[in-house]
């Protein structure tokens, strides 16, 4: 992850919080309105299984081995049935998850940030469909998760697929973004405020930036369903979820060389997201079973500037495996 995030200013959205302090009803009124519309406009594109008292969404697509995949901070399982998914449907069984508290999957409680917990519950649901010796790929925030899977089921998965992953505990520390919309007093002002009132102009920008350098490919912004992670409960969800992250990952790291299964990793030279050197470098310099491929001049959002490295590193772990 990276060091520092441009954000808005602290100060401000304070001011807007005293502001309409008083309005708190109008506030949530909308909100409230808001969420059933984006909800509306976003359905779940797969199944929706109950685990263990969790609702879980899970969209499962095409036929051979098991490939789970993992989605990053703020996403779902639209930013992989967008283009990538119909690229793997002739040679795998793919089921991409929405990780807890974000798309169509609930939160856990106060397990909700913590990628160990995600991974325990999402290893479930994919017990349920029967999932056997899957391919995990996680992008981004998922790849924290894809290895908090293995770490917790070591003799489960087949091979791990890395894409820009977040696995290593990072220099410095986030924006006090994080630590403000995580307190009690950005929790009940902020976010509903967001919810509300952010236009939905802003997600362009958003966007943009995640993509940067390259441009998000024509039709994403519609597909990809911004608004679901606009609401509240996903608001908090995902910022606790990045704003905690860096403890569990110092904790989990030395665990690492443990895992022996075949590791296969992508990630840009171009991503000042997640940084290559950080996380994807260290582990391939660790770790005698990942192989790393760097896709030069690509940003944070390989699996949609490249589509077919991203498939070619999966075939590589299904045959480093020995599942295809």
């Amino acid at each position: 992850m990276t060091s520092a995030r441009r954000t808005p200013t602290l100060l401000g959205i304070a001011a807007a919080a005293l502001l309409l302090g008083g309005c708190a009803a109008i506030v949530d009124k909308r909100a409230t309105t808001r969420e059933a519309e984006f909800e509306a406009r976003f359905p779940p594109t797969g199944q929706l299984l109950q685990v263990n008292g969790t609702t879980v969404h899970a969209d499962i697509r095409g036929q051979g081995p098991d490939l789970v995949l993992i989605h990053g901070a703020s996403g779902n399982t639209r930013d992989f049935t967008f283009d990538l998914v119909d690229r793997l449907t002739d040679h795998y069984r793919v089921i991409a998850f929405d990780r807890p508290g974000l798309g169509w999957t609930d939160p856990i409680g106060d397990q909700t940030d913590n990628p160990l917990a995600q991974a325990e519950l999402l290893r479930a649901a994919a017990q349920q469909l029967d999932v056997k010796n899957p391919i995990i790929l996680g992008h981004s925030y998922g790849g924290a998760v894809t290895m908090a899977w293995a770490l917790r089921d070591p003799s489960g998965p087949a091979a791990l697929v890395l894409v820009s992953g977040a696995t290593y505990p990072w220099p410095g520390e986030l924006s006090g973004w994080y630590d403000f919309i995580n307190s009690s007093i950005g929790e009940h002002t902020a976010v509903p405020l967001i919810t509300a009132f952010a236009p939905e102009s802003r997600v362009d920008d958003i966007v943009a930036g995640i993509f940067a350098p390259q441009d998000p490919p024509a039709g994403y912004v519609d597909f990809i369903g911004a608004g679901l992670s606009a609401r509240r409960a996903s608001l908090s969800a995902n910022s606790k979820q990045v704003g905690h992250l860096k403890p569990y990952l110092a904790a989990m790291a030395p665990h690492y060389p443990e895992l022996t299964m075949p590791i296969e990793i992508v990630h840009g030279d171009a991503d000042d997201t997640v940084y290559l050197d950080v996380h994807s470098g260290r582990m391939a310099r660790e770790l005698p079973n990942a192989s790393l491929t760097v896709l030069h001049g690509v940003g944070h959002m390989p699996h949609h500037a490249d589509p077919q490295a991203i498939v070619d590193a999966i075939d590589r772990a299904a045959e480093r495996a020995g599942v295809r």
